[in-house]
This record gives C-alpha cells, structure tokens and sequence, in this order.
C-alpha cells in the first residue's frame, strides 16, 4: 500500500493509506505512445486543415506551428508539477495543492467533461471511416446502424481499460504504428506527384515561408491559433497514467512534453503535403467537410489505395476512443480519493487494478450525451465539440499559473527554474487565456457556430461551454455542503527535498 503525500486539512495535517493502481505497469515508450494516441493525429489534422486554409492559406503550417508554443510551454509544466506530486489527478491535484480547492474542483470538472463531450464523436468518426474503408458506405450514411456500432465500440474501449493498463497499452502500440504508416505513405505520395509535376489539383512547390505564423494578423491569427490548440490536445493522457509508470516522477512528464514535439512533426510534414498536392482553392471549397477532406484527397493521390487514409483516421480515431477515457477516470479517481466526489469513484477493481468505477461512469455519461446530442441535430455534435476550446484552454492555463504559483519559493534558485517553472508555463497559460477569452468573443455570435443557429442569443458552443460550467459550481457548491472535508484542505508549495531531488 502507498502512502499518499500529507494534506493540510483545517490547519493539521492528516494522511490516509488508500489502495493504488498497478505499478510499473507500462514504461516510457508506452506512455509516450498513449499521450500520442489521446490527440488523433490524422484524425484532427483532417479535420481542421481545411478551416485553417480558409483562415490562413498556405501558412496553415505556420499556425500549427505557433501553437506548439503554448503547449510545449505547459507541459513543461506538467513535467516538473509531476515531479513533486505524481497523482493520476494531475491537474485537479496540482491546482489544489497550489491554488486551494476550489480552483482545483473546477479544473478537475473541466478535464473529466473534455472526455464526456468528444469520445461519442471519435467513436463515431471510427465506425463510419472503417466502414467507408471497407466500401459500406452505405451502412455508414445509416444513422441508427452508425450510432450503435459507435455505442459498443466506446463500451469495447471501456472494457479494454478496466482489464488493464498493460493490454490498453499494446492496443495502443499497434494503433498508433498502423496510424503513422497510413500518413507517411499518404505524405511520400502527395510530396511525390507535386515534385513530379502529377498533381491533378492545383498543386504549389512548398516554402519555408509557410511556416511563418505572423503573416495571418487579427481575428484570423486567433481563430487559427484557437484550432490548433485542438489538435494538440490530449498529450497529458501520458501524465495521468503517472501511477502507472515505472519512474513516475519523470517519465510520464518527459512523454507529454515529447509527445507534443513528435506531433509538431507530423502534423507539419502532413499539412506541408496536404497544402502542396490540393493547392488552397481545392481546400478552401471543400473546407466544410472536415475530417472527409482526407477521403476526397485520397483518391487523387493514392487511386485504388485511397482506403489507406479511411484506415489512417478510422485507427486514429478508435485509438483516442480509448485513451481520451483515461484522464477523465484517473481525475474522477483522484477526486474521489481526496472527497472531492463520492467515494465509490474511487473505487479499483481488485485484479486488474484500474479505476474500474470511474471508468465505466465516465463511458456511460459519454454514450448518453453522444445519443441525446444527436438526436438534436447532427450540427449540436459539432456545437458540443467546438466548447472543447473553451474547457482545455481554461484547465491547460490553471496548470500553468498553479506550477509558477506551487513552486514560487524556488523560481529564484536557477535560471532554469525561472524560465522553466515561472516564466514558461505562466506566459503559456496567457497565451491560453487570450486565446479562451477570445473564443468566448467569437463564439458568442451565432454565425461562428457550425450550425449557424442561435441559442439564447449566443453561439450553441458557448452556451454548451457555459452550461457546463454552470453546472459544475452547482455540483462543486452542493458536494460542499455534503461532504466539506476536501474543503478543509490547504494551498502548499513544492517541497524543497523533492524539488532537489533529496527523495524519490
């Protein structure tokens, strides 16, 4: 049994002896292959390259580009936060330590309802494009048919989780292998036919000016800065694994911050090939089918082949399926155990290991939002998905102010520290305040939502976004009442044995 750190509750500290996940169950490499998978590679590089041409042109590649920066930034910040307190909660856990638990309830909340709004969607963009793959496209176009398959895909995926670390884990590997394979061949191919002059689009020689970010100004560097955020999302799913992973104060913080470098890669390399062989017309026409423009390329440039991109965003979305599960589970496990929700969410199945409880919660709630939200419309999907912005930015920023805010008493010690742990993670979390109250700027005008309808006056994702939040404080404010212990708790700094690396 582990001895979980001390808490300051009313004033004294108190610890407590609670059952703990299945240690060393994964390594480095399949940390970093979770953290990967979690963000969907093909699939949110086919879903915003055509909105970010609309926006930006040819120097789409210089958005994503640009927002690399904030992500890098916070998860040094998740680097060095795990380093002093390695809790599946992650930021729940770092937030309140640092800021007290009120911040830490709501950045909790924020990050298990991420998992809520977006897996009934990758489950359902995994079912129609194996589907497509395979030539059905007519059971694809069956809403009812497409809809069931996504519902036992998100309870197989589940299930895959409760039954171990170690199984999700090879799981992931063999996805995210098919998944780079499918891209590299796509990308080898386009690169080939522009440089050969066999294009049967529009195609453009690429240019390093592409990647130069400052050449869109204004309210379009800004929406195109808000989209790239999105598809870098979920890297911190290696970091929640943290009690998982053999060396936890180290290794699940190194494979986030590698993770969204090994991305910078690819989403580049593909966007580069992606603008060259289409040209900006092509996808500015198409923009609006989203995660389909792969498809739509994927004939001109592969032929008989094209079935290799229907498998390249079918495995990536099956993939994050899974492994955007987990951090919403291990915060609600977290959560529990600290009394900041039930205590039956911290419940761990007593073979396999996992936070079985919260799993299957977290799956059960994403099934009912993904059945009812489409049964609204098909666009009130897209609306749910487009709040997503609004939640990473806010939880993604409260790290980056709680490690500046946790760690204060040693900024000073190095420049490391200072550049590392004070001044990267706070300038990252600006970048990601001005980014989410500019998303609340344009999204409070109907015509910027994908359904181009009104609710209340305001755009549908902001509504969704703050309905959630709402929500949340009631929830936070009710459990108060019931339970107040997790309320007693007390903001801390990192302590210096710790930070020294004194103990382990």
């Amino acid at each position: 049994m582990r001895e979980w750190p001390v808490a300051q509750v009313g004033g004294e500290p108190h610890d407590e002896t609670r059952e703990e996940l299945k240690a060393d169950a994964i390594g480095f490499v399949d940390a970093l292959v979770i953290g990967l998978n979690a963000t969907s590679p093909a699939y949110s590089i086919a879903a915003v390259i055509g909105p970010l041409v609309v926006i930006a042109g040819v120097h789409a590649p210089g958005i994503m580009l640009a927002s690399f920066v904030p992500m890098l930034l916070i998860a040094s910040a998740f680097f060095y936060l795990n380093k002093v307190d390695s809790d599946c909660g992650t930021t729940f856990s770092w937030v309140t330590r640092a800021m007290g638990p009120w911040a830490g309830w709501l950045g909790g909340w924020a990050i298990t309802m991420t998992g809520v709004l977006v897996v009934g969607s990758l489950a359902d963009v995994g079912v129609s494009f194996t589907l497509r793959g395979f030539g059905l496209d007519d059971d694809a176009d069956t809403a009812w048919l497409r809809q069931g398959l996504a519902v036992v895909l998100i309870l197989v995926m589940t299930a895959i989780c409760v039954a171990g670390t170690e199984g999700s884990a090879k799981l992931q590997n063999v996805l995210i292998l098919a998944q780079v394979v499918f891209l590299l061949v796509f990308a080898v191919a386009a690169f080939y036919q522009v440089y050969a002059d066999q294009s049967s689009l529009e195609s453009i020689r690429p240019s390093l000016d592409w990647l130069n970010p400052f050449s869109v100004g204004g309210s379009a560097l800004t929406s195109g800065l808000l989209l790239g955020v999105f598809i870098y999302w979920g890297w911190e799913s290696a970091v929640n694994l943290t009690e998982e992973t053999s060396g936890s104060a180290s290794a699940p913080g190194l494979a986030g911050i590698w993770s969204t470098v090994i991305l910078l890669v690819t989403y580049l390399a593909v966007a580069f090939a992606v603008v060259a062989y289409a040209g900006t017309q092509f996808l500015v026409d198409n923009a609006d089918e989203e995660e389909f423009i792969f498809p739509l390329l994927a004939t001109e440039v592969l032929g008989q082949w094209d079935w290799i991109v229907y498998f390249a965003v079918a495995t990536s979305a099956i993939a994050s399926t899974q492994t955007t599960i987990i951090p919403a589970s291990r915060t609600a496990l977290s959560m529990a155990r600290r009394a900041a929700l039930p205590s039956t969410f911290g419940h761990i199945h007593p073979r396999f290991r996992t936070p079985d409880v919260s799993t299957w919660w977290v799956a059960g709630i994403a099934i009912a939002w993904y059945l009812v939200v489409n049964q609204l419309s098909e666009n009130a999907l897209f609306d749910s998905l487009s709040a997503l912005s609004l939640l990473i930015a806010f939880y993604y920023a409260l790290t980056g102010i709680a490690c500046a805010v946790y760690y204060r008493r040693h900024l000073t010690e190095s420049v490391r520290n200072f550049l590392l742990i004070g001044l990267g993670p706070v300038v990252g979390a600006l970048l990601l305040i001005w980014l989410l109250v500019a998303a609340v700027r344009d999204l409070s005008d109907p015509a910027n939502s994908y359904s181009e309808t009104s609710w209340f006056g305001l755009g549908p994702p902001l509504v969704i976004g703050i309905g959630i939040a709402v929500a949340g404080v009631v929830l936070m404010v009710w459990w108060r009442f019931v339970s107040p212990r997790f309320w007693l708790e007390r903001p801390g700094v990192a302590d210096p044995d710790l930070v020294h690396g004194k103990e382990s």
